[in-house]
């Protein structure tokens, strides 16, 4: 008996080395997601952003070229970049570090300090500059297999310029590349305020910003939907968590994050 049970044993263990090509798998995204080297609040957060389900549904694979328009402090990149880290290229199209603006600078500052911190995960980010006006070309045209775009629509059009972005995003990918897109989703019988100051977008009108910079919108999920935001708060979707703008209360600690549509293109 104990001799059969090593044989199954032996067996097992061929059989795993058969499935992962001899040697242990890389880690896939759950366990990256879950990872010692994101702090502890920012793994709070996949309850909210679901980031292994998210980067599922755009299709993210190794080998990819990969680029995140305005990463900010780096939650996705913590993901990202480690997954694509031995096979693949994550692109981080960050803001200027030359820019007047002290806030950008620390942004940035901060940032690249993260990436210091780890050198075996983030060791292959490739830093880039997306600013508008002048600082748009942030990768060679036809590039990018897929680029990600987190919740920073409404900051373009507060500035005007979403139009420009979308173009810009649409030039870097390759013909077939995937946008992924999630913003807080408005209220659709609202009308969009051009400016976004609640921080909220109706979902037709971000599809039509895309499609008219020549996307093909492909399919959208739930899968970071909250029916609990009634997005009616008077310091906009900056009264829900995790910034609680209007204090922290336990009414919005109730609601959660904000409702957020999840939106993939083609070009």
């Amino acid at each position: 008996m104990t001799h059969r049970r090593s044989l199954i044993s032996v067996l097992s263990f061929i059989m795993l080395l058969v499935i992962s090509g001899g040697t242990s798998a890389a880690p896939g995204l759950a366990e990256i997601a879950n990872g010692d080297h994101r702090a502890e609040e920012n793994r709070a957060r996949n309850e909210w952003r679901h980031p292994v389900k998210t980067l599922e549904f755009f299709g993210l694979e190794k080998g990819q070229t990969v680029a995140e328009i305005w990463p900010a402090g780096g939650w996705y990149t913590e993901i990202i970049a480690p997954y694509l880290n031995d096979d693949g290229k994550y692109i981080a199209a960050h803001w200027d570090p030359e820019s007047e603006i002290k806030f950008i600078q620390i942004g940035v500052k901060k940032y690249l300090d993260k990436l210091a911190l780890h050198p075996d995960l983030y060791g292959n980010v490739q830093m880039a500059v997306l600013m508008h006006p002048d600082k748009m070309d942030f990768v060679p045209e036809g590039s990018v297999d897929m680029v990600l775009t987190f919740r920073n629509i409404h900051n373009w059009m507060g500035r005007s310029y979403a139009e420009d972005m979308f173009a810009t995003i649409y030039k870097a990918l390759k013909p077939g590349g995937t946008l992924g897109v999630i913003e807080h989703r408005g209220n659709p019988t609202v009308p969009q305020d051009p400016k976004a100051a609640s921080g909220y977008v109706n979902e037709d009108y971000a599809i039509a910003m895309a499609e008219n910079a020549g996307f093909k919108f492909v399919a959208k999920a739930e899968i970071n939907a909250n029916p609990k935001d009634t997005k009616d708060y008077k310091s906009g979707v900056w009264s829900l968590p995790p910034t609680l703008r209007a204090g922290d209360e336990p009414q919005y600690r109730e609601i959660g994050e904000s409702d957020r549509f999840t939106l993939k293109f083609v070009k």
